[in-house]
């Protein structure tokens, strides 16, 4: 048995790493899935084998994280995929913090404990519970149980938050002397708790899929850490490869809206609602109808599809793919251009548009697009506000100037769908809805291309 538990480990993580691989293109992602998730059951079986008690606890808890994860993760609504992602990351962080909080228990409260257990117990308990707390926070925010604007204490926030980490830290060091109370490992879950809280409230919603990223990775270190306390090689490995993926993601999102991801956490960022013009003069915007949508895009050379939430909320990609289809057979070229952070989650329009079979080569990243626009005679934004918006080219004053965009505005025409003139998730005005080449399709997106890709039927 002492041979064989360290071989399935090894052939646990190698699944695991095989299976990631497989996730590089929409065709694979399926397999690497499976690939991933027999690894981890190894993993688990390898576990077991180890565990000589409370097999009842053990089995009670398979059975009801099965009978909540397996309805949820099969019911949810791709809309709802980002606060799903969010919520199932915080529920990881939360086990790694109970892990470290009964190793604190099983260990005498750290009384002659190897130095390195305490220590990465210690960290797996704050980094967890910091992991959980702020993705309950997320998760709100995308469900809309909480508003999406920033809800901070001003200058003070990061004061506060600089008191509520050194407080955690402390308790960590007087329950890492050894044979401390274990008031001391509850006070730092608890400040730990507080502060994954205090991060998080401040941070606008047109952040949360770079903060989503970040949770990920801080729940991969913090499983990472566990692993080592408890010496479980499968556990290090996969918190490993969870925490420097979402590490280098967090960095290229981060990119993509030329933010640091510090300037991400002091939040302040984002909120929706009717955003006011910023020289606050009254625009109007010229309205157009599916018919006329439909002769520009049927005579055109090249349509370019921009997707955004609004799509997603919608349901539209198989309506896009549709009207796209109609296109095509009238010889027009159809791509679609995908912004780093359009959506809520990272990969959100990839997804979307990959079940909806839209073939992966007419998806083109924003640096590959940008220059295509020039020569696209009808460009149709789904719903994507903030990643069009030429005032982060052209405006110093926005909020997000200096965010690298979609060059739509370069486009001959643009027809934007869009249910009323809500601003998006940052909040602020766009300036390409009132251009004299842009005409709003006003309603629902499904419905609005629906009703487009009939009009083309008819011509």
């Amino acid at each position: 048995m002492s041979t064989l538990i360290p071989i399935l480990y090894i052939v646990a993580f190698s699944l695991f790493i095989y299976g990631l691989m497989g996730l590089t293109g929409p065709k694979t992602a399926v397999r690497g899935n499976l690939i991933a998730a027999v690894g981890m059951t190894i993993a688990v079986v390898a576990t077991l084998l180890q565990v000589k008690h409370n097999w009842l606890l053990i089995v009670v808890g398979l059975v009801v994280g099965a009978a909540l994860g397996i309805p949820s993760a099969r019911q949810v609504k791709m809309t709802a995929m980002p606060q799903m992602v969010a919520l199932f990351n915080g529920v990881g962080g939360g086990a790694v913090a109970l892990i470290a909080w009964s190793e604190f228990r099983t260990e005498d409260h750290f009384t002659g404990t190897a130095t390195y257990v305490v220590v990465a117990s210690l960290f797996a308990a704050i980094i967890g519970s910091i992991s959980f707390w702020g993705s309950l926070v997320a998760f709100g925010k995308l469900q809309e149980i909480l508003p999406g604007r920033p809800m901070g204490l001003g200058r003070a926030q990061q004061a506060v938050n600089l008191l509520l980490l050194l407080g955690a830290i402390a308790c960590a060091v007087v329950a890492g002397l050894g044979g401390a109370s274990e008031l001391w490992i509850i006070g730092l879950l608890v400040l730990a708790a507080v502060l994954g809280l205090m991060v998080v409230f401040p941070i606008g919603g047109a952040d949360m899929p770079v903060v989503i990223s970040l949770l990920n990775a801080l729940t991969g270190l913090s499983a990472a850490a566990a692993g080592l306390a408890l010496n479980n090689t499968a556990m290090i490995v996969a918190g490993m490869i969870v925490g420097a993926s979402g590490s280098i993601l967090t960095n290229l999102m981060a990119k993509a809206m030329n933010r640091s991801i510090p300037a991400i956490v002091a939040g302040g960022f984002g909120g929706g609602g009717v955003a006011p013009s910023a020289d606050g003069v009254e625009r109007t915007v010229k309205s157009t109808s599916a018919a006329d949508a439909a002769i520009q895009m049927a005579y055109a050379n090249q349509v370019v599809v921009v997707p955004g939430y609004g799509m997603a909320v919608a349901q539209a990609q198989h309506a896009v793919k549709d009207m796209a289809k109609l296109l095509e057979a009238k010889g027009v070229e159809v791509k679609y251009a995908i912004h780093p952070v359009a959506g809520r989650m990272p990969g959100h329009m990839n997804v979307l548009l990959a079940e909806a079979d839209v073939p992966y080569d007419s998806l083109k990243e924003m640096d590959d697009i940008n220059d295509e626009f020039a020569r696209t005679d009808v460009t149709l934004v789904i719903g994507a506000n903030d990643v069009t918006n030429p005032a982060a080219r052209t405006d110093s004053s926005s909020p997000i100037y200096g965010m690298p965009v979609l060059n739509v505005d370069d486009s001959r025409s643009v027809i934007v769908l869009k249910r009323s003139m809500n601003s998006g998730f940052a909040g602020i005005d766009n300036p390409l809805f009132y251009a004299d080449h842009t005409a709003m399709l006003f309603g629902d997106a499904k419905k609005s291309v629906m009703e487009v890709a009939e009009e083309l039927k008819a011509l």
